[in-house]
């Protein structure tokens, strides 16, 4: 058997890998090379495996050859990756008659009777697939209860229960191999990401009883906690147990170290537990990974059965990732690219306990990470009254809409039962740090009554205490318990190690002083989107906007647009002092001007009311002003060719505020950005009026300063012209929420009715508007790059959308030679962490 590798003893030098083998199998021949006290063990490889589900047994006499004819053995799954799972470990294979008699002479006819007792019953519904009830007679323990047992298995089958080992050996492992071909197995492990010929591998290993004379028990020990990362003795003990009885619920288990709250194994048995200690560390050192060691404790004799990956939370895998590069075992290269990106939005946000019981109303698209506890109100105005009063509250729209802004501001959570990933509530959801959740058509919202009704019949309303899960999707009933952020000096080392290696920029969007401070704060590199539309929905603004849409002359606009002015200078002007010299992008005027119109008759009366104007008037006005497909209107640079006057005051007040932010520390140098511009005379007339406003403001003030106009290349004609538009313009940043919603014809705030079911059906790989579309929105985004470059080699490339935050979008600009993406302040940290990982897989020449 030494030389066929499909079946092998495990040894330091046998031919034994992951790929073949499958990862217990090969750690198993790793701490065998440590000279920890490992069974003897030998390893069935996928093929042989595969040979015995199809009916073709390996030798099985030279397998049990290579053990002691007196040794009880145990049959492992050995997948290639832990996660994929595998059939239950089948232990004490060789128990029979023969062998129950001299048990009973060494380790006691109850422990003996133990061992044999769970092998009957093991063998008996998982190998010759008998049903559990058969032996719900069988209430004695000890000899008599198996002896009831045995009787048992041969009434329910005409046979004895087998005797001779080679026979339950191939038993065993035919019904492994065959479980593991079996369709539902299959599904399964492609739910968790393994390929549908995933192959498995299976140890045979000596067992050790763990029952008997002296101290014997099996248990697990690790020495990091698994949900905070920190340096802690944790894992369970249970004397006179086997394999993981000590995880069982209920199990009786003892602590491992000295513990006030009851007995422990450091006391029990102090040698085996500092043997286990020393072994642990060995394997941390070693192995490079923090490890969960399963183990025996046969007459206080320590054996290793097992090492496994210690499971971890995000925050943990960070903090074990940096001990282990700052205690010098793996280099700081490596610790970055061992934390998964997306992980990091749980330490950047609240989330509910993993432990805590969810009492789960439904699940909706996952929109905005983190977790809040609220009361549920259904208007803007009941959530400010409820900031107000200081009590957290949950808000709940149909779909929410930019008149919105103030009230998910006094919310601590959204809930909407419309909209997708790229919504107006999830991006400006992600963008605040809100927890929120879209798309919840499981829920009944009866917006009028003020309530919500469950597919179970519950009914909620106004002031009932909901949970939004926003990582997970999931709307809780009441108050489960949460685990807070954890921004530590872990989690800062981490991104200081992968700010030394990426090579794209970061920047974040950010609309507000406070979105800034958050970017700030998160170490972005600037601001690549500054939506100006959401500062004028501030009650004192928003008057004076819609005197500007009422007004019927040009000097009427400006004369509105006037009393703006200094409100939009003041937001500047802090967003330049927050960011302090570092450079901040602010897109112009974008959404139609019908958002700002009340679309309620209550809402038409109070605006008449406070313009001194007919009802019939306003409404005639938002008549007038309806458009059939508003996005695809009269929006962005359409605006500012047709009513100039707002970007006239919007360029001013930038500039007035560049001047101003400049006078105390580093120059300012803003950058003004033209939306949805669809043609090269689009922006010379802007430019043209934006030029003009420079000039007057330099004038004014007796001080020069400098500023970069740029476009957003959000529809498809601007990718195929960006040859033409590239000289006129400093920066092309790439919106990719709209430039989505163009190329695909496909609104994203629909998406969410029937994306789910698209992916599924493999019509789409992933949800457009979650994963950039590299090969249509893509194929838009290299040749608007090329072409820009082309005709103007110094212009900077971006993108602003949603996608900026995504790791495999990164990937793609990163590998299109943009300069920099920008995405929501709290995806930074992720944005930041993937660019790390993918300059580090381009060095070492592979695939992060």
């Amino acid at each position: 058997m030494q030389n066929n590798p499909d079946t092998t003893l495990i040894t330091p030098d046998a031919p034994v890998a992951a790929t073949t083998h499958g990862g217990r199998a090969k750690c198993l021949q790793r701490l065998v090379r440590l000279d920890l006290p490992v069974p003897r063990t030998v390893a069935l490889s996928f093929d042989a495996v595969h040979q015995i589900a199809e009916g073709q047994l390996p030798d099985i006499d030279a397998i049990l050859g290579e053990f002691n004819p007196t040794s009880l053995l145990c049959v492992r799954p050995s997948s290639e990756d832990p996660d994929w799972g595998g059939p239950g470990a089948v232990l004490n294979i060789g128990m029979n008659d023969a062998r129950y008699v001299d048990l009973c002479d060494t380790l006691g006819p109850t422990a003996a009777a133990a061992l044999y007792l769970r092998f009957v019953q093991t063998y008996a519904v998982h190998v010759a697939r008998l049903d559990p009830d058969v032996f719900d007679d069988v209430v004695e323990e000890g000899p008599q209860g198996l002896s009831e047992m045995l009787h048992a298995y041969e009434t329910e089958t005409d046979e004895v229960f087998p005797q001779e080992p080679g026979e339950q050996l191939g038993a065993v492992l035919r019904t492994m191999a065959r479980a593991w071909e079996g369709t539902s197995a299959r599904l399964l492990r492609q739910a968790k990401g393994a390929p549908a010929d995933a192959g498995l591998g299976l140890v045979v290993q000596e067992m050790i009883p763990g029952l008997g004379l002296g101290e014997s028990g099996s248990g697990v020990l690790q020495l990091a906690n698994s949900t905070t990362g920190l340096p802690q003795i944790t894992g369970r003990y249970l004397s006179q147990s086997q394999g993981r009885d000590a995880l069982g619920a209920g199990a009786p288990s003892l602590y491992l170290g000295c513990d006030p709250r009851g007995p422990s194994l450091e006391e029990k048995a102090p040698g085996a537990f500092d043997d286990l200690k020393t072994h642990a560390a060995l394997m941390r050192e070693k192995l490079r990974e923090e490890m969960q060691v399963e183990f025996v404790i046969e007459n206080g004799s320590v054996h290793i059965l097992d090492g496994v990956r210690v499971q971890r939370s995000s925050r943990a895998a960070v903090r074990i990732a940096v001990r282990l590069a700052q205690d010098g075992i793996i280099p700081e290269q490596e610790a970055v690219m061992r934390v998964d990106p997306h992980t990091l939005n749980e330490l950047l946000h609240r989330q509910v306990d993993p432990e805590a019981e969810r009492d789960v109303l439904t699940t909706g698209i996952a929109a905005s990470p983190g977790a809040a506890t609220g009361k549920i109100v259904f208007t803007s105005a009941e959530a400010q009254a409820s900031a107000a009063r200081s009590e957290p509250c949950i808000l709940i729209r149909r779909e929410t809409s930019p008149e919105d802004i103030r009230g998910m501001h006094a919310a601590v959570a959204v809930l909407t039962e419309k909209g997708g990933i790229t919504s107006h509530a999830a991006v400006i959801g992600r963008g605040m740090g809100l927890p929120c959740i879209v798309g919840a058509s499981g829920l009944r919202f009866q917006t009028k009554k003020k309530a919500l009704m469950a597919p179970d019949g519950r009914i909620f309303k106004t002031g009932d205490v909901l949970t939004i899960d926003g990582t997970s999707g999931q709307v809780l009933v009441g108050e489960p318990a949460m685990l807070e952020a954890a921004l530590d000096d872990s989690f800062q080392t981490l991104m200081g190690w992968a700010d030394k290696e990426r090579d794209i920029g970061i920047r974040a969007n950010a609309d507000t002083p406070a979105d800034a401070q958050t970017a700030r704060n998160f170490d972005a590199q600037g601001i690549g989107l500054c939506r100006t539309e959401h500062m004028f929905f501030e009650p004192g603004r928003l008057t004076v906007m819609r005197e500007m849409i009422f007004a019927e002359t040009s000097s009427g606009r400006a004369a509105a647009l006037e009393r703006l002015l200094p409100m939009q200078r003041d937001d500047f002007t802090q967003l330049f002092r927050i960011m302090q010299g570092k450079p901040v992008c602010i897109r112009l005027f974008d959404p139609p001007l019908h958002e700002f119109l009340p679309a309620t008759r209550t809402g038409q009366r109070e605006l008449a009311e406070a313009l001194d104007l007919q009802v019939s008037d306003v409404t005639r006005r938002v008549e007038a002003m309806s458009e059939y497909n508003p996005m695809l209107g009269l929006r962005g640079v359409r605006l500012g060719v047709t009513v100039p006057e707002i970007y006239d005051m919007q360029a001013r007040a930038i500039f007035e505020a560049t001047l101003e932010a400049s006078k105390h520390g580093a120059a300012v140098v803003p950058e003004v950005m033209i939306p949805l511009v669809s043609a090269k005379r689009e922006v010379e007339l802007v430019k043209a009026r934006i030029d003009t406003v420079a000039a007057a403001v330099a004038s004014e003030m007796g001080t020069d300063f400098d500023y970069r106009l740029g476009v957003m290349m959000e529809t498809p004609r601007a990718c195929l012209r960006a040859d033409e538009i590239s000289p006129n313009t400093a920066f092309l940043s790439f919106g990719t929420n709209d430039l989505t919603q163009m190329t695909y014809g496909l609104s994203r705030d629909d998406a969410g009715r029937f994306m789910s079911a698209y992916v599924q059906q493999g019509v789409f790989t992933e949800d457009p508007f979650h994963v950039l579309d590299t090969e249509g929105v893509g194929e838009l985004l290299k040749l608007g790059a090329e072409r820009g470059r082309a005709a103007q080699p110094d212009v900077t490339l971006s993108i602003c959308g949603e996608h900026g935050g995504n790791p495999e979008s990164i990937a793609f600009c990163r590998d299109a030679g943009f300069d920099y993406v920008s995405c929501s302040p709290f995806r930074v940290p992720v944005a930041r962490l993937a660019a790390a990982q993918l300059a580090i897989a381009h060095k070492l020449g592979g695939d992060p």
